[in-house]
């Protein structure tokens, strides 16, 4: 017992090292949003702040609007996710499990969006969303952000739906069922784990996304929160520990996201290893 112990010593080093590693950043964080300048700088870099500063807090809720922000990025986080399941569902059922004509085509078409960088075509988007007038409106950069995610989205149902047996369509066809009731009856909710990972990912793209909000949207009633901390380090940069709250409250969203789907997460991770088994 004790041998094999020893044996597992170094794995067990090497865990709480990694674990150390990820979760100091997160800690660093918050300690951050509780102290001020001086601290941050020069005397307590590293360390949890002496004393705890909750005006800070006080101070982002007071000279940041943080409220309008987090609305915005709300809004065009959660429906840049549905935008993009709802279309990567359909598209990725239609290749998988339908026979016509150009299906492989279009899979591998739709697969290479993913080779494309957004910088390459950010000025072309720029002139097709002036012409349409979608400047200055949430559509600004939902459009683009469901686009940019539809071949990542696409390659993950696709690999579920090939994974799922032929019969279940054939038996729900003996039974009269219709193309479409087999899809969101059937075939959707047995791909619940994967809607879940493909959701935070998603989720996570557009709530961190700077640079296309950045060039589609001047209007400041409809910045998303990323926009909104670049206006408030310009305009408050002498309050770092301020900003630091802002930092902390804005991650809350992105915590809770994945503390809500996780489950199915591990889920979706083990029925891809099982898969590939």
């Amino acid at each position: 017992m004790l041998s094999s112990k020893l044996k597992k010593s170094p794995l067990y080093i090497m865990l709480s090292l990694y674990l150390v590693v990820s979760v100091y950043p997160l800690l660093w964080l918050l300690f951050y949003s509780f102290k001020n300048n001086e601290e941050i700088f020069f005397t307590n870099r590293f360390g949890p702040p002496h004393p705890w500063r909750i005006e800070n807090y006080r101070n982002a809720f007071n000279g940041f609007d943080l409220f309008m922000y987090f609305k915005n990025s709300l809004i065009v986080s959660v429906a840049t996710v549905a935008g993009t399941l709802i279309l990567s569902l359909m598209f990725s059922y239609a290749v998988a499990r339908m026979k016509w004509k150009f299906a492989g085509a279009s899979r591998i078409y739709m697969t290479a969006g993913m080779f494309i960088p957004m910088q390459i075509i950010l000025i072309p988007l720029l002139v097709i969303e002036r012409n349409l007038h979608l400047q200055d409106s949430y559509l600004a950069v939902i459009v683009p952000y469901v686009a940019f995610q539809l071949s990542f989205a696409t390659i993950a149902f696709y690999g579920y739906f090939r994974s799922l047996p032929p019969e279940l369509e054939e038996s729900a066809a003996i039974d009269g069922a219709s193309v479409y009731t087999t899809f969101f009856r059937i075939m959707v909710p047995l791909v619940k784990p994967a809607i879940a990972s493909v959701s935070i990912f998603v989720f996570l793209f557009a709530w961190n996304e700077f640079l296309v909000a950045l060039v589609m949207i001047s209007d400041n009633a409809l910045k998303t929160l990323p926009l909104g901390l670049l206006y408030f380090q310009t305009q408050f940069s002498s309050d770092w520990g301020a900003m630091g709250a802002v930092m902390v409250i804005s991650t809350i969203p992105t915590i809770l996201i994945y503390l809500l789907f996780s489950e199915q997460v591990e889920k979706s991770l083990t029925v891809s290893s099982a898969v590939k088994g």
